[in-house]
């Protein structure tokens, strides 16, 4: 196959409207070299078939102490993503290798099993329920419903107070956005500074939550340094609900622009599950799988990738390849989609994939069963989508609940 020799640049156009771009890349170029909106140059895997083996071969690595190294390359010395702030943040299992990933995913492994969260389904009923008591009229579904449950949910978990949480929201769109105008390392600060006096006010007077786990099994001085615990309790805040808002968000924005989806699901709400996995499919909430990098040169698709250089998948395109999907560009909530890759692949696979599901199945259904006349506020090609290459995200989701 030939190599393209002029990089593909990641403008906002792709950021808003990925997916016929991605099918031409599928069809012709499965396999090219990008430039981000970082200024990173990386190579952009859109088939999920190469996705997925990109995903578990060995030569493509994740360590974020080797993967700064190569960063210094493509930016300059005062870029936000090399301060030393921000690449602290960095320092958790999702940037590690075995076999450090491996014990680090161990500690906190056992808090989301399926049979652990399942534990936690009274308590994410009472919180939907209590938001949508206080939804009426014209709401922005994002704002009132998709953001605020999944946010309480790992909050509670970790035992984040209350007051801390709007703070926490804030501090995330920042640090997961692609967007140079945002102040990287004044979030990135902040959210350090919150997490480590937390920490220190657990370690002194536990509670009964997964960061005073966390901080026992530490103690000992050989699992977790100080600032494994800081960076894990930041992954954990991230991950644990960013996702799971852009899922309960994007899955209702898809079922809206598919009525005949909506009523079927509607008609038979046993069809949950397998349409929840459905919308994973169709509008996951992540766009791509976090940087990795090769150690040697690497063959995927027919495209030789040298060794130390950035790879991307996008779990957007995978998802949506004809070569794995039948009629891919179509939501049918009665189709087997097992085997999307939205939670990732491999040993990065998403640690949190059951909660998020079971936030999504019990959000999604009681939206539907409390407003079924629920529909859009607005023309839905005025939606527009938060500037980031790693999450797929609405900025906003008007909606009218009668």
């Amino acid at each position: 196959m030939e190599v393209m020799t002029e990089p593909l640049v990641l403008d906002e156009n792709f950021l808003q409207n990925p997916y016929a771009i991605e099918a031409e890349l599928r069809a012709s170029a499965p396999v090219r070299q990008v430039i981000t909106p970082g200024r990173l140059r990386a190579w952009l895997v859109t088939r999920h078939e190469d996705v997925k083996a990109v995903l578990t071969d060995p030569r493509v690595r994740k360590d974020s102490r080797r993967a700064t190294e190569l960063f210094k390359r493509f930016l300059r010395p005062q870029s936000p993503v090399l301060h030393p702030t921000y690449r602290a943040l960095e320092n958790h299992m999702l940037h590690a290798d075995p076999p450090d990933h491996t014990r680090l995913r161990k500690l906190v492994g056992k808090a989301f099993t399926t049979r652990t969260v399942a534990r936690l389904q009274p308590r994410i009923e009472q919180i939907a329920d209590e938001l949508l008591d206080q939804m009426t009229g014209e709401v922005d579904l994002l704002e009132a419903y998709a953001l605020p449950l999944p946010m309480t949910v790992i909050c509670e978990l970790l035992g984040v107070p209350v007051a801390d949480r709007d703070a926490f929201r804030d501090w995330t769109h920042v640090i997961v956005a692609s967007d140079p105008r945002r102040d990287l390392v004044g979030a990135s600060q902040a959210m350090s500074d919150y997490l480590a006096d937390l920490i220190e006010r657990k370690r002194e007077a536990p509670t009964e939550d997964l960061l005073s786990d966390l901080i026992a099994v530490s103690d000992d001085g050989t699992r977790l340094t100080k600032q494994e615990l800081l960076s894990m309790a930041i992954l954990l805040l991230i991950a644990g609900h960013d996702t799971t808002v852009n899922l309960i968000a994007n899955g209702t924005l898809a079922l809206l622009r598919a009525p005949e989806q909506l009523k079927a699901l509607k008609a038979d709400p046993s069809l949950l599950p397998d349409a929840v996995e459905e919308l994973l499919r169709y509008e996951g909430p992540l766009h791509t799988g976090t940087m990795r990098f090769t150690v040697e040169d690497v063959e995927i698709g027919g495209v030789v990738i040298p060794a130390n250089e950035f790879v991307l998948v996008s779990l957007l395109a995978a998802n949506r390849d004809e070569r794995r999907f039948e009629e891919p560009d179509a939501l049918d909530i009665s189709r087997s989609a097992g085997g999307h890759v939205a939670f990732g692949h491999g040993i990065h696979h998403c640690l949190g994939a059951p909660l998020a599901r079971l936030e999504g199945r019990i959000a999604i259904g009681k939206l539907l069963d409390r407003f079924p006349d629920l529909r859009l506020a607005t023309d839905p090609d005025t939606l527009t989508w938060r500037t980031s290459t790693l999450m797929r995200g609405l900025e906003a989701l008007p909606v009218h609940t009668k």
